[in-house]
Formats: structure tokens, sequence, C-alpha cells
């Protein structure tokens, strides 16, 4: 980069927009704003990204430690290394460095963004609360703790005590930020929880105590995310005065009962019935729930649900395979909703026109999509079609279907939507098939399925999409 650069020391403060030392090259428009303004266009990009832009000139040198987003997600390499357990090991470790070599270098003293995302492991406790502890000395707003481990799943991390003390528990105020992140010389150190607006935890062992902690001690949150603790038990989430807007308890093993009433909440996804009770929820539109337990019915389900059903707008369902028939003949309107997601999990055989009374039961719905989750090919063999019943929806615009085959089931599904939905724009067919090993053979037929025996009998004005 040419034109006349001005040294810019490493203890630098961001300037004034008013405040424009350097004078770069007259076409070089992007180095000439405000280090403030720069600061934060590096924030939106990668760690490593940013960290690339320091050799640009002494100008960018220092920048990318005021990012205010520190974002350690290796989701999309780490998977390709971590099949012999010494790998594992290795880029545990030099991910761990990573993060300290960063944290060490970091300048903000605050922080919008803080996301771990790594299988880490019992072995990495005082790593990790030494990171959180960096982040919530910057008063962080948002923020990810993910060290799901199936590699080595050792006992879960949980909060040690006296990291989730508030500094209103003493009368001095906050110490100030540390450079460095070994800050255990601090060992009363209390932290301003107040900037928190979003949590998420997996694979952690957060308990019902700590949920009670956030929400009472972070009145700006917005979102709670907990995945895969074994603490949780009968957590409540109540309170007249919450901000929360999405809530997510899912694959909580130990999880009794839950309790729900929050005026605000928009959004909401458990993966456990037992217990569950909804109170106070007006904004609820949202809703991702499991119907997987043997013993609990349809009905039941949507009791649970009675007092928002009629003002849903998107909900996705996981089913499992029942006996019987007439189980889901007869629902309650649900005269809002307009996505349906149903994920059903079953051998394969099933008949999947009972799927249509959630069409019929919503009225106003656009989009529909099956994830048909079935495991025995076998069992997808051809039979008679019986004849689609006739009852007209006059909204349903886009149809996807994934799991498809070309089994007789399918085409009786399909013969359904296509006799009834009278304003159908789209279908989607998606073959994915996950429980063989003969994936790829059995996505091709149903590819050649899809093309050969469906196609020919989606009208002209319907696009068909294969996947």
């Amino acid at each position: 980069m040419g034109g006349k650069r001005v040294r810019i020391h490493t203890d630098f403060q961001l300037k004034k927009c008013a405040k424009i030392s350097f004078v770069g090259h007259v076409d070089d428009r992007v180095s000439q704003l405000p280090d403030d303004v720069l600061a934060d266009i590096l924030s939106r990009l990668s760690l490593k990204e940013a960290g690339r832009t320091s050799v640009l000139s002494s100008r960018w040198m220092n920048l990318w430690k005021h990012t205010n987003s520190l974002n350690f997600d290796t989701e999309r390499v780490s998977h390709k290394h971590f099949a012999q357990r010494k790998s594992l090991k290795r880029d545990r470790r030099m991910y761990v460095e990573w993060v300290n070599s960063v944290l060490r270098s970091h300048k903000s003293t605050v922080l919008k963004e803080f996301r771990i995302r790594f299988p880490l492991n019992a072995s990495d406790r005082n790593t990790i609360t030494q990171w959180l502890k960096f982040a919530f000395s910057r008063q962080v707003q948002k923020l990810e703790l993910d060290i799901k481990n199936n590699y080595d799943p050792t006992e879960e991390y949980c909060f040690p005590n006296g990291l989730l003390i508030p500094s209103s528990c003493r009368a001095s105020k906050l110490q100030p930020p540390s450079d460095n992140i070994c800050i255990d010389h601090h060992p009363c150190m209390l932290f301003d929880f107040k900037s928190l607006k979003a949590v998420s935890f997996k694979s952690v062992g957060v308990s019902d105590g700590d949920i009670n902690f956030f929400l009472d001690n972070c009145p700006q949150l917005e979102q709670l995310i907990v995945i895969q603790s074994k603490k949780l038990s009968k957590p409540e989430i109540c309170g007249s005065s919450l901000k929360l807007k999405h809530l997510e308890l899912v694959d909580c093993c130990g999880l009794e009962s839950l309790k729900v009433s929050a005026p605000s909440l928009t959004s909401l996804r458990v993966t456990s019935l037992d217990g569950l009770l909804l109170e106070n929820v007006p904004m609820l539109v949202d809703i991702s729930i499991s119907c997987e337990d043997g013993n609990l019915s349809i009905q039941h389900l949507f009791c649970l649900l009675s007092c928002c059903i009629s003002q849903l707008q998107t909900l996705c369902l996981t089913l499992k395979r029942r006996e019987g028939r007439g189980e889901i003949d007869e629902l309650p309107k649900m005269p809002k909703l307009k996505k349906l997601v149903v994920v059903y999990r079953a051998s394969g055989h099933e008949n999947l026109n009972r799927l249509a009374a959630f069409i019929r039961a919503s009225p106003n719905l656009v989009e529909f999509e099956l994830q048909f989750k079935w495991f025995d090919a076998l069992s997808r063999r051809d039979r008679e079609v019986k004849d689609a019943i006739k009852i007209l929806h006059h909204h349903l615009k886009v149809f996807k279907f994934c799991g498809y085959y070309g089994a007789t089931n399918d085409v009786e599904l399909l013969s359904y939507i296509l006799g009834n939905c009278v304003v159908l724009e789209k279908i989607i067919i998606d073959p994915y098939f996950i429980w063989s090993c003969d994936k790829l053979q059995v996505e091709e037929t149903a590819r050649n399925n899809a093309k050969q025996k469906l196609a020919p009998q989606v009208p002209q004005h319907i696009e068909l999409v294969i996947l």
C-alpha cells in the first residue's frame, strides 16, 4: 500500500471520527476511514482474516486487536482431523494456544460476541474458566460455549464456584479488564452481567441455579440456549419483566419438568415434554417440539400447547412411528400457522396420508415440509395406491419432501398434495437418506423414481425441484 505512513504505537487508542492521522494513497479510501469504523469492519471477518490485515501497513498493524467480535469457530475444519485420538489431542492443544494468543493481544474493552466452538474435555476446565472470565470482564453481549466432544467424552464442564457472582454483591467497583488472560491475581473479581443479551451452552453442565442466575442478573437477556446438559432438572423460566425472546432446552437427559412464563417469548424449542407448563406466553409464535415418547399422544401434545396453539405461525413437530389409526385425524385448528415442519421417524411403510390431518387443521398454511426419516429399505415395497380424499386447501404454495423414495406411501401423499392444494407453486424432492450403508444407491434410485414416476404427474405450472 503506497503513500505516506504514520507509525502507530502498539498502545494507541481508537481515534474519533474527526481525527484521521493517516493519509494513504489518494485512491485508498478505506484506510482513510476512522479506526473505530475499520475495527467494526474487521469484526465482520473471521479472526484469521482480520489478523492478516496487520501486514498491510503500520496503519493496519493493530486494528485487528480492537475488534469487538471474537469468534473461535473451527466447525468447518474440525471434523476431518479427529478420526484418531492423537490427532484430536494435538489439535486441541493448538486450538487452546490459538485462543490464548489472541486473548493476550486483544485490546478492546467491550465485546459484542465471544464464541468458543471446539471439542474440549475436563482437562481444559481451568482454561475454559479463564476464557469466560475474559469475556465477562469485557461485558460481552453474546456468549457461546460449544465444547461437545464425541471422541473423548468425559465429565462435562460446570461453572466453578465464584464465577457467576454479580458485581452488585460488593460495594467496590468492578476491576478493570486485564490485557493478560491470566486474571487469577484478582481472586475476588466480580463481573457486571447486565450487558448479556444472548447465551448458548452446548455440552456444558448448566444447572437450574445457573439458569436462575442468568435470568436474575441479565436484564437484557433475549436468547437462552442449553443443549445436552445433564444437570438441568426442574428449571423455571418465569418473570413478568423478562425480555427473553428465544428459548432452547434440547437433549437435557435429566430434565423432569419445565415451567415457562415469559411475556416476550416468541420462539421455543424443547425435546422433552415431561412436566411442560406454558403460561403467559402471548407472543409465542414459533415452536419446535418433540413427541417421540411412545406413551404420549398427539392429543396430549396439543393440550400442552393449548394456551398458544391459535397464535402459532411456525410449528416443527418430531414424531415417531405409531401403531393404530385415527390418532391424528382430529386436531385443533391452527388458523395463523404459515409454516409446518414434520419430522417423522419410522420404518418406511407407514401411511403418510395420516399426516395430511395437520394440513387440514391449518387453513392458512403456506409451506409444508416433511422430513421422513425411514430406515428399512425392504419395507418400501409397492402396493396398490389408494385414492386420495378430496379436501381442498387454498393457501399451500410450497411442499418439500425430504426422504422421498418413490414407494407407494410417498406416491399417495403426493397425490393428496397435488389433488387438494389448488394454489401449489413448488414441490421440492430431497432423497437424502442416512440409515443405510447403501446410502448413495438408495438416493440415486429415489432420484430416478422422481424423474420417471413423479415428474409426469406434476402439472406444468408447478415447479418441480429434485435435489
